[in-house]
């Protein structure tokens, strides 16, 4: 989707959403914060500018970004069109009187899946 010096941008494999994107700084940092500021705001702006695109594209009205580094210790960021209140929660929200499961799996998207939404982003710089 989108790629320079520094950065890549690119659709989750185990998407929250369709459009839901990965930003990851080619230079390894462990975790968000040892991230320097500038690359930091590079990311933001990056997430800010595919976040009016995913608004326009699904006509949603929010859109979530959050650095993670828990899955794999290299800070990146994910940019998530919302279109329900619980797509990005916390799982001490969760009430249930049974076992939670916890999977990936199930999120996985197909590879023209991934293309067709790669497609309808058009993401570009400005």
């Amino acid at each position: 989707m989108h790629e320079d010096g520094e950065l890549i941008a690119i659709l989750d494999i185990a998407p929250i959403r369709p459009g839901h994107t990965v930003i990851l700084p080619k230079a390894h940092h462990a975790t968000f914060e040892v991230l320097p500021s500038a690359l930091a705001g590079r990311i933001l702006a990056l997430g800010q500018q595919l976040a009016r695109r995913m608004k326009a594209l699904y006509k949603v009205e929010r859109v979530a970004f959050f650095f993670t580094g828990t899955d794999v210790a290299h800070a990146h960021a994910h940019v998530v069109p919302i279109h329900e209140r619980m797509d990005v929660t916390s799982a001490r929200y969760i009430a249930s009187q049974g076992e939670i499961a916890w999977s990936s799996a199930h999120l996985r998207a197909d590879a023209e899946a991934l293309k067709r939404v790669r497609d309808e982003l058009a993401f570009r710089i400005e």
